[in-house]
């Protein structure tokens, strides 16, 4: 029994052996482990370096009244080992935070790029389908427009008014020559450059460009800014993990971690005040990211929020090819009305010995394509939309708490267990601790900080920049999103309505006039309802125009379009005249039967 506190003894005298080399007696002391740590970091040749203390009167930084291990060479060696080791240890705990970043970002891109494939294969489709004779000559159109779309979204400085008037602008001559005025050969380029002058003047298309233009503004802006604001993420990281540390930082850090080697203490690790006031000293200019990067998760959080309906870049580009319908049976409607019309601007159609050829899209490889985003994939992007905005929440103080997460994490003892203060091993560090940031530094022992830091300075200009565009000050906030606001929906009915005019993109059609206003379906309302919108798979089964020949014989059309109740909406004005018939009829019956009571 009485061998029991002498093995306990025994094995805590080991331990403090261990722990603390320098504790032992002189004749145990050599720098043995001093040269082997050295080689091991490859910090240099083993050759020179002292294989027992003595004294150094050369040394800079790591100066003490006794013996010592280093040589003036070692001191700069480990000089920049210290700077090297706080580099990788800031790159090691921020590379979570960067890889969920960066992968979101490459995520986020890939999925836009492959959503404007989409809606391109949508609107190239319905050219072929419903309006085939024209489709050849539209597909330039649509493929410079989608082009546009994703320049736009990654992020070149062009403007989707222009690209969204330039498209109509080419769509007008098309629709001209095919549907309004056809004939057995083309309108020449002269005349179909008139066209595609005068479109904006003579309005063919009603509201729809209007109302496309205020959609593409709402959804590919904010998209747009949220991969900016993904990649200025990934750049703020990557400037804090390569910061240049000042001399009064290199040789706080250098004093911390490598002047214990000089006296022998290899294993010893510094105290936690003393670490704090080392690594807050050199990462003052870092810290003071940290309101402006919270800002930047906050405004990033508020952004995801509103993208949603007519401000969702899916919704909006998976609707357009509906637009584009809507133009287009809108032109036809009106094409008496428009013939006039362009007659005096442009005079009567000039026609060259050409005839355009029909379609010629892959079906097959539209097919496939147009597989890729079923109603699944507007889950998919808001589910990563927010997953990522939960996960990226979870790092709202990163910069705040950096030098702490270094400390505690990596570089300093454990509390309780003795550690060093800079000058030797101790129970505790007795100086005072200061705050984060560069005006708490003033009053920091071992770090001396002056001024700022014009690198972190540019990168906190700009999240500031970024948080302006975030918080809608360069995006119209979503009160202000107004102009044209037809809902959230996705496509376009017909709905009699005497309360319209022509300014508003209403027209007749001959005696059968029909007055015509726009409206949404409003598909955040049907989602609720449990009647979700599906995206048709086959493009064969498209039934926008129930009733509208695959080839245009105009003569023959009778346009229906579909209401929100299923019922059918008669806009040729031969359900207006059918109606006149039947309450002509009925008048005239109730009139015989008053005259024979009388």
């Amino acid at each position: 029994m009485a061998g029991g506190p002498v093995l306990r003894l025994d094995f805590l005298l080991l331990i403090l052996l261990v722990l603390f080399p320098g504790a032992r007696g002189d004749d145990l002391q050599t720098c043995e482990e001093v040269r082997k740590l050295f080689q091991l970091r490859h910090l240099g040749l083993v050759k020179g370096l002292p294989e027992t203390p003595r004294a150094g009167p050369d040394l800079q930084v790591c100066i003490s009244k006794n013996p010592t291990c280093c040589t003036k060479k070692m001191e700069e060696r480990y000089q920049i080992a210290a700077r090297q080791d706080i580099q990788q240890v800031l790159q090691t705990s921020s590379s979570t935070l960067k890889f969920l970043i960066s992968r979101n970002a490459a995520a986020f891109q890939e999925t836009f790029e492959t959503l404007i494939k989409q809606a391109e294969n949508y609107t190239s489709t319905l050219f072929c389908n419903t309006y085939r004779n024209m489709a050849l000559e539209a597909a330039a159109s649509v493929q410079e427009l989608f082009t546009d779309v994703g320049l736009f979204v990654f992020g070149t400085d062009i403007s989707p008014d222009e690209f969204v008037n330039r498209f109509f602008d080419t769509l007008f001559p098309l629709v001209y020559n095919h549907l309004i005025n056809p004939g057995v050969t083309d309108i020449s380029l002269e005349y179909s450059e008139c066209l595609r002058m005068a479109r904006r003047d003579i309005n063919p298309f009603g509201n729809v460009p209007k109302i496309v233009m205020g959609q593409m503004g709402r959804s590919l802006l904010p998209s747009r800014t949220f991969l900016q604001a993904l990649n200025l993420g990934i750049e703020v990281i990557n400037t804090t993990d390569h910061l240049q540390f000042s001399k009064e930082c290199s040789k706080a850090l250098l004093k911390m971690q490598y002047c214990p080697h000089c006296q022998a203490l290899t294993l010893s690790k510094p105290c936690m005040g003393y670490c704090l006031n080392v690594v807050r000293g050199c990462l003052a200019n870092v810290a003071e990211i940290d309101p402006h990067w919270r800002g930047y998760i906050q405004s990033l959080e508020e952004l995801s929020d509103t993208i949603h309906g007519t401000y969702d870049i899916e919704h909006v580009l998976l609707n357009f090819h509906l637009l584009v319908n809507d133009a287009v049976m809108q032109a036809h409607i009106n094409g008496k009305k428009l013939s006039e019309q362009v007659n005096k601007i442009c005079g009567p159609p000039v026609r060259t010995p050409t005839q355009t050829p029909g379609c010629s899209l892959d079906q097959n490889k539209d097919k496939q394509g147009m597989k890729i985003f079923s109603r699944d994939g507007e889950e998919t992007l808001a589910s990563r939309r927010k997953e990522f905005i939960n996960s990226l929440r979870l790092y709202k103080t990163f910069y705040g708490g950096l030098a702490d997460q270094l400390c505690v994490n990596e570089l300093a003892a454990a509390d309780g267990l003795p550690c060093w203060n800079g000058g030797d091993v101790v129970k505790s560090y007795n100086h005072r601790v200061v705050g984060n940031g560069i005006k708490a530094q003033s009053g920091n022992p071992e770090v001396k900080v002056k001024g700022t830091d014009p690198v972190i300075n540019q990168i906190i200009d700009k999240l500031k920049h970024v948080i302006q565009l975030l918080q809608g000050r360069a995006i119209p906030k979503p009160e202000r999103w107004d102009l044209l606001q037809v809902g959230s929906g996705g496509r376009i009915d017909d709905q009699v309505s005497g309360d319209c005019d022509d300014e508003d993109g209403c027209g007749g059609s001959g005696s059968g006039e029909v007055k015509r206003v726009l409206k949404i379906t409003n598909y955040m309302e049907t989602e609720a309802q449990g009647r979700e919108m599906t995206w048709p798979r086959e493009p064969q089964n498209w039934d926008m125009n129930p009733g509208m020949p695959d080839e245009m014989n105009l003569s023959d059309v009778k346009q229906i379009h579909q209401t929100d109740g299923g019922s059918t909406l008669d806009t040729s004005g031969a359900g207006r005249s059918a109606m006149t018939a039947h309450m002509t009829f009925t008048l005239i019956s109730v009139a015989i039967f008053i005259l024979s009571l009388w």
